[in-house]
């Protein structure tokens, strides 16, 4: 049996009066990309820095790789995890090369690792330039390759693309994909919601210190029964006796929606009601379905509690 990489139970961190972290229970599989998703002030860096051990917890327990966190064993587990922050902060005369080689020598490995992992993140360019000159972006990049040295079993990555560009981006979630497939568990925190929905295997949803709800993006959009779009292209002329068709036969109201025209349905009435369209062949020329997104989700389950903008 596969023990949960990270175990929360019951976890509660305060700070004077402000409760940042409020008696969560999470767990987190072997292998599986979890984000943590919640406003500012949700307690999304608390629990990382409990889950890091930077921080105790004042009630309850964390256990990561099956050890508590406040242990004495927790210092070997340590070892084999690591942590991206979202502002990096290096030494501005060091080259990246050599920064890659002092942190490769605090963590006890050999100096070869470094080359490759520069490489591997598109800094082998700027291997002997100082860091002074670096972007904020081939700093993120350097943080990312700093991180990596060791091969840990669990990542942490806290707004971890702030800086980089569309191709940095998309090289970045490459990188994080060929992790996972090495079997590395990754914990991810961000706001960028539109960003980081294709890569998640599960996440958690927090707001006031709390995780609100917990799976993969379809099970909690079909706990929530959030529509689905569905949008039409349809020949010339035919949009009236259409629209009458459809309100006939579905009880859905046909709309305008950008250059063509659209409605939304329920999940469960989804099949059937593409099924009634399909029968219309000659007058629709393209469907296209659009499921709810993460934002849809976030946003969802956060009016039913105060909280804030995924922003």
């Amino acid at each position: 049996m596969n023990v949960p990489v990270i175990e929360a139970r019951g976890v509660t961190r305060t700070y004077g009066e402000v409760r940042a972290v409020d008696g969560v229970d999470l767990d987190v599989a072997p292998g599986e990309i979890f984000g943590l998703i919640g406003h500012n002030g949700a307690g999304k860096s608390t629990l990382i820095r409990l889950v890091l051990g930077l921080v105790a917890p004042q009630a309850g327990e964390i256990r990561c790789m099956g050890v508590p966190v406040l242990g004495p064993a927790f210092r070997d587990v340590r070892r084999q995890l690591a942590y991206l922050p979202e502002n990096v902060a290096f030494y501005e005369n060091l080259t990246g090369l050599e920064t890659l080689h002092f942190y490769a020598k605090l963590k006890g490995l050999t100096l070869s690792a470094a080359r490759p992992l520069l490489d591997k993140v598109g800094l082998a360019h700027a291997a002997q330039r100082p860091l002074r000159g670096y972007s904020k972006g081939m700093r993120q990049r350097l943080g990312l390759a700093q991180a990596l040295l060791g091969t840990p079993r669990l990542l942490v990555l806290d707004e971890p693309t702030t800086g980089l560009d569309p191709a940095g981006i998309r090289e970045f979630y490459g990188i994080l994909e060929d992790c996972r497939a090495r079997g590395m568990t990754i914990i991810l925190s961000s706001h960028n919601l539109a960003e980081i929905e294709g890569h998640l295997d599960r996440l958690a949803l927090m707001s006031q210190g709390r995780v609100r709800a917990t799976g993969n993006l379809d099970t909690l959009s079909r706990e929530l029964d959030l529509p689905v779009q569905i949008a039409l292209k349809l020949k010339p002329g035919v949009e009236q006796s259409f629209g009458a068709w459809l309100a006939r036969e579905t009880g859905l109201k046909l709309a305008p929606r950008g250059e063509g025209y659209g409605f939304t349905c329920t999940p469960a009435r989804k099949m059937s009601v593409l099924a009634a369209l399909a029968t219309r062949g000659a007058e629709v020329l393209d469907i296209d379905l659009k499921r709810p997104s993460l934002e849809d989700v976030y946003l969802e389950h956060t009016a039913a509690f105060a909280g804030g903008s995924p922003c």
